[in-house]
């Protein structure tokens, strides 16, 4: 049996205690804080789910989250956050365990109360990650049999970048940050080559996953290999395209803070004369 002290009941389903192996962490089990008090020992194989709060910030929100939070909801939020990890083959980030049960709690109160938020991202973010937009929906679906509160499509999007992030072990607002410059790149290409994108097309998925890995091969310092002759080629070629391709790298310069290598700009190139053919 692994003992914890418990430092603090949150409600009758989370406590927080001082585990001997992982240092503080954030108990969850059903039935686990009731007419418990500080400094009792726990089992922690009475736990659901464990998981350790290395930044005291992201504690002091639990802390703040929890205690105000009907558990019935809380159950839900918990279950969904499973659902998720049970669907993945690799390991959630646990700050997933605080970042979307803020999220979701606060996206259920605004439609309880009549409010919804628009997502300007939507499109992008699940064009850009399929598979956890996926999962997003049977998030959204799940809360809403248990729960009878349907969130809107908008809402798949956010949730889609917080299982993202959760998945990839990265920081959501660098997240949100990609997925946002790519939405911005979109709206560069449009007006520059004057057409509005069939966002249903292969032409425009294929795009955006290219801009995708290209700012994540940016971000790396991955650096590929330059055609040079094909390079000089479409240069003469297609200046439209060209010229387009270099001020979307110059875009994504300011944006990320990181150098683009030249070879970026000849795939742009090929990218943007197909989607010029089609038009």
């Amino acid at each position: 049996m692994v003992a914890a002290t418990i430092i603090k009941v949150l409600n009758n389903n989370v406590v927080m205690a001082n585990h001997q192996e992982d240092g503080e962490v954030i108990v969850i089990g059903n039935g686990i804080g009731f007419n418990r008090k500080k400094d009792e020992q726990l089992s922690i194989d009475e736990a659901d789910k464990v998981f350790v709060v290395k930044s005291e910030k992201e504690q002091e929100q639990y802390k703040k989250l929890i205690p105000n939070m009907d558990e019935d909801l809380q159950s839900v939020i918990i279950e969904a956050i499973e659902h998720i990890s049970n669907r993945v083959s690799g390991s959630l980030n646990e700050h997933i365990h605080i970042g979307l049960t803020d999220h979701l709690l606060f996206a259920l109160e605004r439609v309880r109360n009549g409010f919804t938020i628009n997502n300007p991202f939507l499109i992008e973010t699940v064009t850009l990650y399929p598979y956890e937009q996926e999962l997003a929906k049977e998030v959204v679906e799940l809360i809403g049999k248990k729960t009878g509160i349907f969130l809107p499509e908008g809402e798949v999007g956010f949730i889609t970048l917080h299982i993202h992030s959760a998945l990839m072990n990265k920081d959501l607002g660098e997240v949100n940050k990609h997925s946002q410059l790519v939405t911005h790149l979109i709206h560069v290409i449009e007006e520059g080559l004057s057409l509005t994108l069939d966002k249903e097309s292969l032409d425009y998925m294929r795009l955006v996953r290219h801009l995708r890995f290209t700012i994540e091969r940016v971000v790396q310092g991955e650096k590929v290999k330059e055609p040079e002759k094909i390079g000089n080629l479409l240069k003469h070629e297609y200046p439209l395209c060209y010229n387009l391709s270099w001020k979307l790298i110059k875009i994504m310069q300011q944006y990320l803070k990181k150098p683009v290598y030249e070879a970026e700009t000849v795939y742009l190139t090929m990218h943007l004369q197909r989607l010029q053919k089609n038009k």
